[in-house]
């Protein structure tokens, strides 16, 4: 037996000993290594979680489409005269234009107050309006004030101004109320809107000739 068998015997021993405890630490350190990521991750995700929902409460908090104003006082005893025109029905839904000569914002504002006044119209699902006013600025010289509002009928508004400004209408103003029947028209709800906006503007006595 070789004098260094016994040294060399233990000498293996501490290497298998060094070799179990590098083992066992690794194990350790992997496990705090998987634990502190899971704590990652859970941070993570609840910081996404909150930024979702901070995100969807900025969306809920925008702004709604304007409405007709619900102050009586703006009904003045000289509001202007209003005109209803004809009903033009398709696939359960109604429209039908209200048209107004008016003269200033007061006029506007008193107009689209009374007609919100009556319950069904007020329960329409749309009120969209537009107008036209023409302010003197001296010197024989004018300019046009004008304005439309969509009521959630998307680009609505906008047609009915453009049609007026192609029938070059002034001191007018137009609503178009539309009680949804619950099928969706697709372009030709605009097609009924012009018709309707022209319609009462005819029968109001309004249509430059």
């Amino acid at each position: 037996m070789p004098e260094d068998f016994c040294s060399m015997d233990g000498q293996k021993r501490q290497i298998r000993a060094a070799s179990s405890l590098r083992q066992n630490l690794f194990r350790e350190h992997r496990k705090m290594c998987c634990v502190s990521m899971g704590g990652e991750n859970k941070r993570s995700t609840t910081d996404y979680k909150a930024k979702k929902r901070q995100k969807v409460n900025k969306t809920t908090k925008s702004k709604s489409p304007p409405t007709v104003s619900s102050d009586t006082s703006l009904v003045h005893s000289d509001c202007p005269e209003i005109t209803h025109g004809e009903v033009i029905v398709d696939r359960k839904s109604i429209f039908q234009g209200h048209a107004a000569e008016v003269h200033s914002i007061d006029d506007v504002n008193a107009v689209l107050t009374k007609l919100k006044m009556n319950k069904k119209i007020c329960n329409a699902k749309h009120n969209m309006y537009a107008y036209r006013i023409e302010r003197k600025t001296g010197k024989g010289k004018s300019s046009i004030l004008q304005d439309c509002d969509n009521d959630g009928e998307a680009h609505a508004g906008g047609r009915m101004l453009h049609l007026m400004q192609i029938l070059d209408q002034k001191n007018t103003l137009v609503v178009v109320t539309r009680w949804y029947g619950g099928i969706q028209l697709g372009p030709d709800r605009f097609r009924h809107i012009n018709n309707a906006t022209r319609q009462a503007i005819e029968q109001a006595g309004l249509l430059k000739k």
